[in-house]
């Protein structure tokens, strides 16, 4: 029962984060200025995959509420579950290290999982975009997806999490022994 409260309460911050933007379109329909996206890798690193979850079903959400619900969001709800994921992969399984953005390497490190989890979501939700859809500018819809989710999560992202982590004491997911 506290998991299910967990994960509404993150259903429930993404929604108070992107109701506000969705009017802020870039290409009518389909894709538009989403801050929402900095919460990408603050839920995978402090929920894991719950949180990686609730990223994909609040895209869902967002776009069954706002009239853009399409044959493409199946491939935005792969992809973002999986962008965050990568991110969850990385920090809880992957690196030597416990999450810490303390120091340069790591946030260095932080950048280039999230550079990579944008060009994931990219790949994976464009080609779909452009074979349902060949009137939308694929070009502009994939640059779009690729500096929401890489700009947001570096630029606020980042410093939230610090807060979260150094004065809030909330504790990033680690790896578990054994």
């Amino acid at each position: 029962m506290k998991q299910a409260r967990r994960i509404l309460l993150l259903l429930f911050c993404y929604l108070l984060v992107a109701i506000p933007f969705k009017v802020m379109e870039i290409i009518p329909g389909f894709t538009d200025i989403r801050p929402v996206t900095m919460l990408g890798p603050i839920f995978a690193v402090f929920y894991g995959v719950p949180g990686c979850g609730v990223m994909a079903v609040g895209n869902l959400i967002m776009d069954a509420l706002s009239g853009s619900l399409r044959w493409s969001s199946i491939f935005g709800f792969a992809a973002n579950f999986l962008g965050p994921f990568l991110i969850y992969l990385f920090w809880v399984h992957r690196s030597e290290e416990p999450f810490s953005l303390r120091s340069g390497r790591n946030i260095l490190k932080h950048t280039l999982i999230v550079c990579l989890a944008a060009i994931l979501e990219m790949i994976l939700i464009t080609p779909a975009v452009a074979l349902f859809y060949p009137e939308v500018d694929a070009k502009l819809f994939a640059l779009t997806v690729l500096l929401n989710t890489s700009v947001f999560p570096l630029i606020f992202g980042i410093p939230i999490m610090i807060l979260m982590q150094e004065e809030l004491g909330f504790r990033p997911l680690k790896k578990r022994k054994g």
